[in-house]
């Protein structure tokens, strides 16, 4: 039964008290054995030891909108819930945590083991704080399904795919380039690199040509430019276009390395960009990615002058070997300087890598790491271009296929110890050799006696064939090693749609919910994730891993500025929710967020949520202090104009929202619900009801005398009739308020079910269709032919009604025009030739809070009567006694000043062609509209001005 509701509306006490009882209920709990049609999601995992972002916020959100409106729909709904274990963030902060605490220096001072345990504690303390804070979101997830990427079945996954894929020749170890971390020793991904723009510095440096004997020639020399001088100890070319004419001469001749004084070749390589620098380019293959193609192509050694630790190797020269690279870069500058060989030096603006989770510039780096090469990429990269998944916004497409057709092999492995480790193990030759690749140890390994490696190809002299090496995720015994390398962190994630249903098992949860429906996430993981959970899918599913893809934009301040910690701009979501409710923020977000585009966060939104489920609480409470029977049967020969007007814009709005969430738009659903509820039902209809309810209505002409004659129309004075047409009215709001209940659901979860049932229309609802709770209240559809008809719902009461609310703007904005309070009663006369009914006049009056309103298609107004012109007829406001005439000229003169005013400084902008040439085509449409408004209120002020005058 329905309960009276508070005066005000408090989120904390109503959201802690439902989410409860959702949990108590089970009612987000999937039932694989369900008859219904499946709907699933799975979460895109947060890291273990994550705090709850604005990031979060959008995500999540938009994934719990998408589930409580699948229930809606009659659907037997999962969503996955889990978090990650995030190797390389993770074990970052715990290692900077360690060394605060004086245990470690680095992580070898605690071995691997020791570590881990720390790790494990860490996560034990600080994991699933993240998942306590989506709680308090209102996020609908199956908690009782939740995964962990490190949880033993999960890892037992992991571990099977490498397997599988190793013995189907995809996976192999190579030596190639990578991002190299010398602060956590570890290769990271592209994802994990940050580009930030520098000043720095190009150095031009002169390497002298030598002749047949290998002697340098003191007066000839090339020139090269670098930012990294430090680099130059490993150089072994210097390139020129081959279709460069200055160097052509110069082909197969030798320059001097200075510093290292090694004669290196002089070669031609299409790559080089002869409009770049002087056209000659220092070659370095151990240090640059495509230094490094183009001594594949030349068959150069590889010098590495620069270790894992960022620390300089005895290859560079005793001079440096030892030194920091930074340090190393100004002793080279030094000596090149003192040497004569830095012929100048020029301030240079260019983007360095940064490791995301150490903060230190990024190291290319030559490593054997293991690799992956892609499966089912013809098969992933169709699913999309056909449309058997969807991308919204459909712009995505092309930025995936594009990648997908120029895709290149994925370096799986990382230095580090959190993570799941790689299934292989080597066992030691009966002669004592091992065939255990160098990096099988604790810590990574620079190239063994000096540092030039020459490689014939991609691959070493691993042998996957050796007895001596096997793949498995089992040790074959004592007295085999295991790789000491652990997967990427996207290795495990990419198996999360199906990993975390149960596979390889073919359980009744994959039967039931694979492949999932949607997927909700960022863009600039799409390579990462998202392109490689369809390849997984297709692998080892034989199926794609979801029909949509949802790309989220990125939430920025409201000065366009990417969130972040050190500009102080990322609010904290759990204080937004204390301060306003997490409905409040969920809505705020939502309605500021389009489609696939970045969103400027505002506070001021979340604040406008706030406002807006307070007036939906007010609007409730209105209906309930109204008393009668809830959700009473409608009488279609008593229904008002007005009453057939909401219906049809409920309507309207029912199909608006249904086809925005067709779409993916769900911040057009929000705008929406904004309009249909704010404007529409509560300041149009229900004002306009009051009429109805109150029945303080007097009859049209009110008894003044020295009103011109006018028609009457008389009250419905019956008091039965009067009764009938208020509960009928009344059964029309709880019509509206009970579907409009439901279309709020998914986006405000908590206040509608406060609502729903302190109204009472869960009463005689089935169990399983809003009895229980709204969540599974069923979705609302657009009133069919039968209904319309039944209830004589034809489209001309939206323009009869329109135009009626219309002229209720005008004869408003007439009143604020002529400078009269909005509380001042007074007499409004509308000349129409049209018929005019008791209610829509006793409406009219209420509106417009005049004290009497005569209808009179005869009236000859005064001269200088201010009016409006409707489609109703002419409003005529008369003046006499109502204003001080004087007073008022003298007031509109004013505001005629400061209308030429700002018409002028708007013109003079616009007159400026360098202004209407710079600014952004949305500044100048804002300036031209402004021009429009200030001439259209002088116009206005001018019609006033001479009407006193008249």
């Amino acid at each position: 039964m329905s309960s009276d509701l508070r005066k005000a509306y408090e989120p904390q006490s109503v959201e802690e008290k439902w989410y409860q009882f959702w949990l108590d209920q089970k009612c987000f709990l999937a039932d694989p054995k369900s008859p219904k049609p499946p709907y699933s999601i799975v979460i895109p995992p947060p890291n273990v030891t994550g705090m709850l972002h604005m990031g979060h916020v959008l995500n999540t959100t938009i994934q719990d909108i998408l589930a409580r409106k699948a229930r809606m729909d009659g659907k037997e709904v999962l969503w996955l819930p889990g978090t990650d274990h995030a190797g390389i963030a993770t074990q970052a902060v715990v290692e900077k945590a360690l060394r605060k605490q004086g245990l470690m220096k680095h992580r070898e001072d605690l071995g691997r083991e020791k570590f881990l345990e720390h790790v494990w504690a860490w996560k034990e303390k600080h994991g699933g704080i993240i998942i306590q804070q989506l709680k308090k979101l209102g996020c609908s997830c199956d908690w009782s399904r939740e995964r962990f990427t490190m949880d033993p079945a999960y890892s037992r996954c992991v571990q099977q795919v490498f397997v599988e894929l190793y013995k189907k020749g995809l996976i192999y170890r190579g030596k190639r380039m990578v991002n190299w971390d010398t602060a956590a020793r570890t290769a990271v991904s592209d994802e994990e690199v940050d580009m930030i723009e520098e000043k720095g510095h190009l150095w031009h440096l002169k390497y002298p040509l030598v002749d047949a004997q290998g002697q340098p020639q003191s007066n000839e020399f090339v020139v090269v430019a670098t930012t990294r001088p430090e680099t130059m100890l490993g150089d072994e070319a210097v390139a020129v276009n081959p279709k460069d004419p200055r160097y052509l001469k110069l082909l197969g001749r030798r320059c001097l390395l200075p510093l290292q004084n090694k004669p290196i070749p002089i070669i031609a390589d299409d790559f080089v960009d002869p409009k770049f620098g002087t056209g000659c380019v220092k070659v370095t293959p151990a240090h640059d990615p495509n230094d490094y193609e183009m001594a594949l192509r030349h068959q150069l050694p590889l010098t590495v002058v620069i270790g894992p630790d960022g620390a300089m190797t005895r290859e560079a020269g005793e001079d440096f070997a030892g030194m920091d690279r930074m340090e190393a870069r100004q002793a080279v500058i030094e000596e090149l300087t003192e040497q004569g060989f830095l012929l100048k030096v020029e301030d240079y603006v260019h983007n360095v890598g940064y490791s995301q989770r150490s903060h230190v510039p990024i190291e290319p780096y030559l490593s054997e790491q293991w690799f992956l090469k892609y499966p089912c990429v013809e098969a992933s990269t169709k699913a999309v271009e056909e449309g058997r998944i969807r991308f919204h916004p459909e712009r995505w497409t092309k930025t995936y296929t594009h990648w997908m057709h120029n895709i290149k092999d994925w370096c799986i492995s990382r230095q580090l110890w959190w993570g799941h480790r790689v299934p292989v193990w080597y066992n030691s030759t009966p002669d004592g050799k091992s065939p255990v690749p160098a990096t099988v140890s604790d810590e990574p390994t620079r190239p063994a006696s000096g540092a030039v490696v020459q490689i014939p190809d991609l691959v070493t002299d691993f042998n996957p064939d050796s007895p001596l090496v096997r793949c498995q995720v089992e040790s074959p015994g004592a007295d085999w090693i295991q790789d000491t390398d652990v997967l990427d962190t996207w290795a495990s994630s990419w198996l999360w749609p199906f990993a975390t249903m149960g596979w390889p098992e073919q359980t009744d949860t994959l039967k039931k919910f694979y492949p999932t429906t949607d997927l909700v996430t960022a863009p600039d993981i799409i390579f990462f994730w998202v392109a490689r959970m369809i390849m997984a899918g297709y692998e080892f599913m034989g199926e794609l891993p979801f029909r949509n893809v949802y790309f989220t934009g990125i939430i920025r301040d409201k000065l366009g500025r990417k969130m972040s910690k050190s500009l102080g701009n990322s609010p904290d979501p759990l204080e937004l929710i204390a301060r306003y409710g997490a409905d409040a923020l969920r809505f705020g977000t939502m309605r500021s967020a389009p489609l696939g585009l970045d969103i400027l966060f505002d506070e001021k939104d979340v604040e406008l949520g706030r406002n807006f489920c307070n007036k939906l609480w007010n609007a409730c409470r209105f209906r309930q202090m109204q008393g009668g029977e809830v959700q009473g049967e409608i009488d279609r020969m008593l229904l008002t104009p007005d009453d057939k007007w909401i219906l049809l814009k409920l309507d309207q709005a029912i199909g608006e929202i249904t086809a925005s969430f067709a779409e993916y738009r769900f911040n057009e659903a929000t705008q929406t619900l904004y309009r249909f509820f704010w404007s529409e039902y509560c300041d149009w209809y229900v004002e306009a009801s009051k009429a109805v309810l109150y029945k303080t209505v007097e009859p049209l002409n009110g008894g003044s005398a020295e009103r011109p004659a006018a028609s009457t129309v008389q009250s419905l004075n019956d008091p039965l009739q009067q009764a009938a047409r208020r509960a009928n009215t009344l059964a029309v709001m709880d019509f509206v308020l009970s579907n409009t209940l439901v279309l709020f659901h998914p986006f405000l979860p908590f206040i509608s079910e406060e609502l729903w049932h302190g109204m009472g229309y869960n009463i005689d609802m089935p169990e399983d269709q809003g009895g229980k709770t709204i969540m599974f209240a069923r979705w609302p559809k657009p009133l069919d032919e039968d209904f319309r008809g039944h209830y004589g719902l034809d489209h001309c009461y939206l323009e009869m009604v329109d135009a009626k609310y219309a002229l209720v703007t005008q004869g408003r904005n007439l009143r604020r025009e002529a400078n009269i309070p909005a509380s001042k009663k007074m007499t409004f006369i509308l000349k129409s030739s049209n018929t005019v009914s008791q209610h829509d006049a006793d409406v009219l009056r209420l509106l417009l809070n005049a004290e009497q309103l005569a209808i009179d298609p005869n009236y000859e107004p005064k001269k200088g009567t201010p009016s409006v012109h409707a489609d109703l007829g002419d409003l005529y406001l008369p003046m006499e006694g109502l204003v001080d005439v004087e007073a008022e000229k003298a007031r509109l003169k004013k505001e005629l000043e400061k209308d030429d005013a700002e018409i002028a400084k708007v013109e003079q902008k616009l007159a400026n062609p360098q202004f209407v040439k710079k600014v952004p085509p949305q500044v100048l449409a804002e300036h031209q509209n402004r021009l429009a408004e200030w001439q259209a209120k002088k116009q206005r002020h001018l019609e006033l001005l001479r009407a006193l005058e008249g």
